[in-house]
Parts: structure tokens; C-alpha cells; sequence
């Protein structure tokens, strides 16, 4: 899978994931830090990436538009640091990886873990 983390995904989520042999790249290193929303689902939707955010915009914008992709990772955990996301991160993709390829947004909090797919 390929993953495009939003400022608030930590650098040590993009190393585990590259760990575990996936495609993943920071919209920071890419010099990209300033990209608006918009723009930022363009690109993932353009190289097939999942979008990793903590910004719920992105739902909403997905929605509003109707479009099929790109799937995005919303975290809202109490207890963002890197360790924490990615113990929830591996799950979402254990059990969700064939709605990721599709389409989907999916919600993660510390209680649950909500999957809609998209187009919503």
C-alpha cells in the first residue's frame, strides 16, 4: 500500500510503515507543508496514496464531493503519539486493507473504529 502523512502524522509513523514495506512519504518531505486540502487529495488520488490525517476536513471534503477516492485514515485518539497510532494503524490495515484499495474513509478513536466507503 502507499500512505501520504498529513502534518499531524508523526515521521515515526512513515518509518514503520516503510518498516512493514509500504510506500509512505510526509507531505513535509516533500516541501509540501503549506499544500491546501483540496490539493493534498488530488495528489493522493493522482499516485493512489491513503491519506494519514488527524484533520477532519478531509472527510468532509471527500463527501461534499462524492468522489470514490482517495481513501483517507482519520485518527482522533486521545493519545496521538507515533506508538499509539500505529498500533491502531496496523489493525485498520489488517482488517480493512481491501476497503482502503476501493475507497473508503475510516475513523479511528480510542473506542472504535468507523469505515464508510466511498462515495459517501
Amino acid at each position: 500500500m502507499k500512505f501520504l502523512g498529513n502534518m499531524g502524522i508523526s515521521p515515526k509513523t512513515i518509518e514503520h510503515l516503510r518498516s512493514l514495506g509500504h510506500q509512505a512519504t510526509r507531505l513535509l518531505e516533500e516541501g509540501l507543508e503549506r499544500l491546501p486540502d483540496e490539493r493534498i487529495i488530488e495528489k493522493a488520488r493522482a499516485e493512489q496514496s491513503i491519506i494519514l490525517t488527524s484533520d477532519l476536513d478531509f472527510g468532509d471534503l471527500l463527501a461534499a464531493s462524492r468522489a470514490e477516492s482517495p481513501s483517507v485514515i482519520i485518527f482522533r485518539l486521545s493519545d496521538m503519539r507515533a506508538a499509539n497510532v500505529n498500533i491502531y494503524l496496523q489493525k485498520v490495515i489488517k482488517e480493512h486493507a481491501e476497503i482502503l484499495e476501493q475507497g473508503a474513509i475510516i475513523s479511528v478513536r480510542d473506542t472504535r473504529i468507523r469505515v464508510r466507503r466511498l462515495p459517501i
